[in-house]
């Protein structure tokens, strides 16, 4: 076993996960190998819990997870684990609805926890935030009649021609109170948090649970979600399809996430005696 134990925290979208959305055989098979070898392996990303489960127990993980980019902090196997939940407040939740409205945004998108909340009706949204199995979890409806409990996280989807303007009035009248962050992908999306939360404070909140030294925390990113934990990680890797800003702050750059960039990196870094399941040519 694992004498000199890692924490090894891993980004979902665009870092574990190929373009398809999909965990390479070659670096699902590297990260189990390093679990085997006694390192935990954690999954943090701003996806809620139902959206990243399945990868959870495809990697085998018996370990907390951060979803909602540290929002919400847990462990899905061990209900005895502290849960750490910070949601927004409620009544800022319905200031910043009420400013979307003014706005005319197209749609605002709110989730507690598992729970969601559409103000309107788009099937592109439902597809993109739940499964099939998952249309129970979703109320339709607007967010100041709907919108009982305090949110994890809004969603809102701006007016291209309203983003900088939406999120320059945020920061005016809301900044004391929340974080935002913006998404490009698959549209302009701006994401809001509680003040003050990001994954570092699930990663910090998890070693300190295991015991694990900060020189020996390894975090994998992409996105601009990520540059806290990339900076807080003693090894903090940027991947090769990673923002500009987060390839400046890391400490190391691995391959793209199609490129296999966590396997090669962990095979590197941790010098692993590479397996026969490993080391076999997957393109095969």
């Amino acid at each position: 076993m694992q004498t000199n134990k890692h924490l090894i925290a891993l980004d979902l979208d665009g870092t574990l996960l190929t373009d398809q959305k999909k965990i390479s055989p070659f670096t699902k098979s590297v990260v189990q190998q390093v679990i085997e070898e006694g390192h935990i392996v954690v999954i943090a990303t701003g996806r809620p819990h139902r959206a990243s489960i399945m990868y959870y127990h495809e990697l085998g993980l018996q370990t907390p997870m951060v979803n909602f980019n540290g929002a919400f902090i847990h462990h899905p196997t061990d209900h005895k684990w502290d849960v750490l939940h910070t949601p927004l407040p409620n009544r800022t939740a319905k200031k910043i609805i009420q400013t979307c409205y003014d706005f005319q945004v197209d749609n605002i998108f709110a989730e507690i926890r598992d729970k969601m909340y559409l103000d309107q009706f788009d099937q592109r949204i439902i597809d993109m935030f739940s499964e099939p199995n998952q249309q129970d979890l979703i109320t339709i409806g607007s967010l100041k009649n709907h919108l009982k409990e305090d949110p994890t996280s809004l969603l809102i989807h701006p007016k291209d021609e309203h983003l900088d303007e939406l999120r320059q009035y945020l920061d005016d009248k809301h900044a004391s109170i929340i974080e935002h962050r913006k998404w490009g992908v698959p549209w302009n999306i701006i994401e809001i948090v509680r003040k003050g939360i990001n994954k570092a404070v699930g990663l910090k909140k998890i070693a300190h649970y295991f015991h694990i030294p900060n020189n020996n925390i390894i975090a994998f990113g992409d996105e601009d979600n990520d540059l806290e934990m990339i900076d807080y990680a003693g090894v903090g890797v940027a991947m090769g399809n990673g923002i500009h800003e987060l390839k400046q702050i890391a400490n190391y750059q691995a391959k793209t996430n199609e490129e296999d960039g966590i396997g090669n990196f962990l095979i590197d870094y941790l010098k692993l005696e590479v397996n026969v399941k490993v080391g076999k040519d997957l393109s095969e």
